[in-house]
């Protein structure tokens, strides 16, 4: 025989992979989950931006420029953040399992490479927005709180902003390791 006889060979006697019978049920619940974590994420969110704003009202903050100032960034770039979100969410629900592969993977890769950008350009400069935010209104708090509050608050953000990125990060990471998991298998 020769080699082309022998790779012709092969070739026809391989086995066929088999098709998973429950793959478009694996495929429909990691988007699923998928959406899930959005929506978590913009509910979050969205209440944080909900008690900054009350907050504003209820210390009449647009008084003090600098507090309006370190308010508004914060309930800004937050509110920048559910708007990001609620725009991806509506391109994971355009993601239709039903669409032929090839069809959902283009969506499924489009949607991914926005969410590459929200994570890694937009977070990042909304997270310091927010920081930066909360860093102005720290003289405000010292001049009107105990030092004993005010030393709390320091601390207490913080640790809150570390166990905030630290979270952020490890979501980030699943998120898009889920998303790329679901782009190769289909």
């Amino acid at each position: 025989m020769t080699t082309f006889e022998n790779i012709k060979s092969s070739w026809t006697n391989q086995n066929d992979p088999k098709t998973p019978t429950d793959g478009a049920i694996k495929v429909k619940a990691k988007v699923k989950n998928l959406k899930l974590n959005q929506l978590y994420t913009t509910v979050i969110l969205s209440i944080t931006v909900v008690v900054l704003i009350a907050f504003f009202f209820y210390i009449s903050a647009y008084k003090v420029s600098v507090v309006m100032l370190g308010l508004s960034l914060m309930i800004a770039s937050l509110t920048v953040r559910v708007v990001l979100e609620l725009y991806s969410s509506s391109s994971l629900r355009s993601l239709n399992v039903t669409l032929s592969t090839l069809a959902f993977k283009q969506k499924l890769t489009k949607h991914y490479k926005n969410r590459i950008r929200i994570h890694y350009v937009a977070t990042p400069i909304i997270l310091a927005l927010y920081i930066v935010g909360f860093v102005i209104l720290l003289p405000s708090f010292k001049e009107n709180l105990s030092a004993g509050f005010y030393t709390y608050i320091i601390i207490s953000g913080i640790v809150f902003f570390m166990v905030i990125v630290f979270l952020i990060i490890k979501t980030i990471k699943k998120e898009i390791q889920d998303l790329k998991n679901l782009i190769t298998k289909n």
